[in-house]
C-alpha cells in the first residue's frame, strides 16, 4: 500500500498532483492536507475528483485533512504550500515567508511520518530543501527538492522543437539552482546517442537565447495565465511515481551536497540522482565543460549565501 500526503492540497499544484496520482494503480491513498480555512474547499475538490474517477472505474481513497496525525503511514509527503510566485518575483523573494511554512511542516512530518520521503516543491526549492533537511533531522537521501527536473523537461521540449525530433530521442539535463543560476549541460546533451554539436541544425541554435528562454519559462507562463500548473504538477507526479514504483530512474532533483559533485558542499542543488523507494539511492557522476563548471560554482555560491542568511534570520526568532 502506498499512501501519499500532499501538504498544500487546496492550491493549484497540490490538487492537480492529487488528481494525477489518483489515476495511478500504485497509489492507494492520498491525504489532501490544508489549513482549516481551506478544509471545505478541499472536500469539494475531492467530491469532484471522485465523479471523474468513477468514469474510469478507478478506486483511490482521497481524504481532506487539517490534522497532522493523518500523516502517519505516508510513504511520501509532498510540501507544496507557500506564498505563490507572482510575475516579476524571483524565487528568492519567497524565501523568508516560505521557510517558516516548510519548517513547521517538516517538524510535524518528523513526528507523524518519520519513515517517509519528503518532497519539496515550495520555492526557492533549493533553499527550502536544506531547511526541510535540517528541521526534520532526516537522512539527506529522504529529503528531495523538485529542483531542475522541470527545467530539464523544458529544455528537452525547446530542443525537440528546434531540431524537429521526437523528444524521446533527446537526453539532456539542467543542474544547479532552480532559478537564474540554472546550468543547462549542453556539452553532454545527445540526440539519439549522438552529441548535440554533431547535428547540422546546431549551427543555427542561438544558445544564449535558448538559455534565456529556458530561464524565463516560468515567468512567461505566469505573465499569460497567472500561474504555472500542468508542467510542475506532472514533473512532481513523475518523481513521486518513480519513488513509489521503485523504478530507479536517473532524474535531476535538488539534494544536499557534501562534496559529491565538484567538491561542492553544505548546499542543496539540482544534480542527477538515481531515485528508489527509499529516496535517493545515489548521486550520479557528472561531465561538465569549463564554462558549465564555473556556472555550477556560481549557483552553489548564490544558493549557499541565501541559505546561510535565511538560517541566521530564523535562528534569531
Amino acid at each position: 500500500m502506498v499512501k501519499i500526503t500532499i501538504m498544500g492540497a487546496s492550491g493549484t499544484i497540490g490538487k492537480t498532483v492529487a488528481f494525477n496520482l489518483a489515476e495511478k494503480d500504485v497509489i492507494d491513498e492520498i491525504i489532501m492536507f490544508s489549513r482549516p480555512s481551506s478544509h471545505e474547499k478541499v472536500k469539494g475538490e475531492i467530491l469532484d475528483m471522485y465523479d471523474a474517477l468513477a468514469a474510469e472505474d478507478i478506486d483511490c481513497e482521497l481524504k481532506a485533512s487539517s490534522d497532522y496525525a493523518d500523516l502517519a503511514g505516508s510513504s511520501i509527503v509532498l510540501i507544496t504550500s507557500g506564498v505563490p510566485r507572482k510575475e516579476g518575483m524571483s524565487r528568492l523573494d519567497l524565501a523568508v515567508p516560505n521557510s517558516k511554512i516548510v519548517q513547521e511542516y517538516s517538524k510535524q512530518i518528523a513526528i507523524h511520518a518519520p519513515d517517509s520521503v519528503i518532497l519539496i516543491v515550495t520555492n526557492p526549492v533549493d533553499v527550502m530543501t536544506s531547511i526541510a533537511l535540517k528541521t526534520s533531522g532526516f537522512d539527506k537521501k529522504r529529503v528531495i527538492g523538485l529542483g531542475n527536473h522541470l527545467d530539464s523537461l523544458r529544455l528537452k521540449t525547446l530542443l525537440s522543437k528546434h531540431f524537429h525530433i521526437n523528444s524521446r530521442e533527446i537526453h539532456t539535463r539542467v543542474i544547479g539552482e532552480h532559478g537564474d543560476h540554472m546550468v543547462p549541460l549542453l556539452s553532454s546533451t545527445t540526440i539519439g546517442g549522438i552529441l548535440l554539436k554533431s547535428f547540422v541544425e546546431y549551427m543555427d541554435l542561438d544558445v544564449p537565447k535558448l538559455v534565456e528562454t529556458l530561464k524565463n519559462s516560468g515567468n512567461n507562463i505566469i505573465s499569460k495565465k497567472g500561474a504555472t500548473e500542468y508542467g510542475p504538477s506532472y514533473a512532481i507526479s513523475n518523481l513521486i511515481l518513480t519513488i513509489a514504483n521503485d523504478t530507479r530512474k536517473i532524474l535531476t532533483v535538488s539534494t544536499y551536497l557534501e562534496g559529491e559533485v565538484e567538491g561542492v558542499y553544505d548546499v542543496s542543488l539540482g544534480v542527477p540522482v538515481i531515485l528508489c523507494k527509499h529516496g535517493i539511492k545515489r548521486i550520479v557522476p557528472l561531465k561538465m565543460n569549463d564554462e558549465e563548471r564555473t556556472e555550477f560554482f556560481d549557483a552553489a555560491r548564490t544558493v549557499k549565501k541565501t541559505t546561510y542568511e535565511l538560517e541566521k534570520m530564523l535562528n534569531k526568532e
